[in-house]
């Protein structure tokens, strides 16, 4: 009999002790949110008229979209290049991005002074406004996410349909419904497949052209005309170390043995990556001449350092070596260091080479907006262990029981 995987949903206890602490920091942040709605953006936040965005936009929308970039380029391995053996990895992703895109959705509302305008994009359109392609794209996308969820919304609950009481009048209506769903997505999804990369591919690149026009309010060492591309780059470069980093963790919270192999392919296709991202960040320096402000001892000459070295660097001298891929914690903490750089990259861009030629002071996050940042994080990764626990998100073996008595798989009869 031979050995195959397919998706299960995760029997586990939803409590544990990193549980109960991802609940209290969850709690935390939803407290100074609801500060920031009750009493404005100005009680929780150090954004001022010379400092318009800070930590929210930087991590929660720029950072978070970047990283949720797994999504599509998972998607571009399995569906448009038809590499079967990564789809154990696609859910996974998927579900990764879905709630990386909603929690980049909140992050807007949160951000923006009138948050209750943000539908305004929709009837409301400026063609000449970046933020405006951004943000039809990401409602896009996100929409194209669901979508593509909704599989496995039918694949859990087909032939599963029991509400109780009153309720199971609709038992056999919900059943249609399910099963309509679960016909037409099956000859229409290569569709949404194919729009949520091309749309994932405009808006990674538009968040660079809103710096570009930030301009001289730019540090040398991060503005140039290629942002937009560098920005694309830096998200195609992420998007497996993404998968890698969430699949080690996911294993590692559930007990089960991680997808060593897959992973270690996963990891020998980013060092080309990031090998052309690094290639064409360095040239770009070079042909504009800005690598002299690395000689200046500051902030932003440090910052980029540790950006580069430790996020790109270091982690593509790791991806490089055969015995890093071959162990499941040196290809994680690789992956780690991609996503740290990504994530700081983009914290660089809208931190710390913003800064106006007005301001009187430096910006730095209020405690309130750290707060917010974490609880957001908590709150996705909580939603994330539901999820996986409810659909059938992560590949088991069903040949034989898994490596941990909890998450026991009925075995596969030959």
């Amino acid at each position: 009999m031979e050995a195959h995987m397919k998706p299960t949903p995760i029997k586990a206890k939803f409590l544990t002790p990193g549980v109960i602490v991802l609940i209290l920091l969850a709690v935390n942040g939803l407290m100074f949110l609801a500060g920031r709605f009750f009493f404005g953006i100005g009680s929780v936040t150090h954004l001022s008229d010379q400092y318009p965005w800070g930590l929210w936009i930087a991590v929660d929308v720029a950072a978070g979209v970047a990283l949720a970039a797994g999504g599509f380029t998972t998607a571009a391995l399995g569906h448009v290049m038809h590499l079967e053996e990564y789809h154990a990895v696609i859910r996974p992703a998927l579900l990764t991005a879905m709630l990386g895109y909603t929690f980049v959705a909140i992050g807007v509302c949160v951000d923006i002074g009138r948050w209750y305008f943000v539908w305004h994009p929709l009837v409301m359109w400026n063609g000449s406004s970046a933020l405006f392609e951004v943000g039809i794209c990401v409602m896009i996308y996100m929409t194209v996410l669901y979508i593509e969820f909704l599989p496995l919304v039918t694949e859990r609950f087909i032939g599963k349909v029991n509400l109780p009481g009153i309720l199971k009048n609709l038992n056999r209506p919900v059943e249609r419904l399910l099963r309509a769903l679960d016909r037409g997505l099956s000859k229409t999804m290569f569709v949404f497949i194919i729009a949520g990369v091309v749309l994932s591919t405009l808006h990674q690149s538009s968040l660079g052209t809103l710096m570009v026009i930030a301009g001289a309010k730019m540090h040398p060492l991060w503005f140039t005309p290629i942002l937009p591309l560098l920005f694309l780059l830096s998200a195609i470069a992420v998007g497996l170390p993404m998968v890698i980093f969430e699949s080690t963790l996911a294993a590692r919270s559930f007990k089960l043995k991680p997808e060593t192999e897959i992973l270690g392919k996963l990891g020998g296709m980013v060092a080309p990556i990031l090998g052309v991202y690094l290639a064409f960040k360095l040239g770009d320096m070079v042909i504009r001449e800005t690598f002299v402000y690395l000689t200046e001892f500051s902030t932003a000459s440090v910052m980029w350092t540790i950006e580069v070295l430790v996020g790109i660097v270091i982690p593509l001298r790791m991806f490089l070596s055969p015995s890093v891929l071959k162990s499941p914690a040196l290809t994680f903490t690789a992956a780690a260091l991609v996503v740290f750089g990504v994530a700081l990259n983009r914290i660089n861009n809208f931190i710390v080479a913003y800064t106006p030629p007005y301001a009187v002071h430096a910006y730095f996050p209020s405690i309130g907006e750290i707060s917010v940042t974490v609880g957001l994080i908590a709150l996705l990764t909580l939603m994330y262990r539901a999820y996986v626990m409810i659909f059938p998100v992560i590949s088991l073996p069903q040949d034989r029981p898994a490596l941990h008595a909890k998450y026991a798989i009925r075995t596969e009869k030959s």
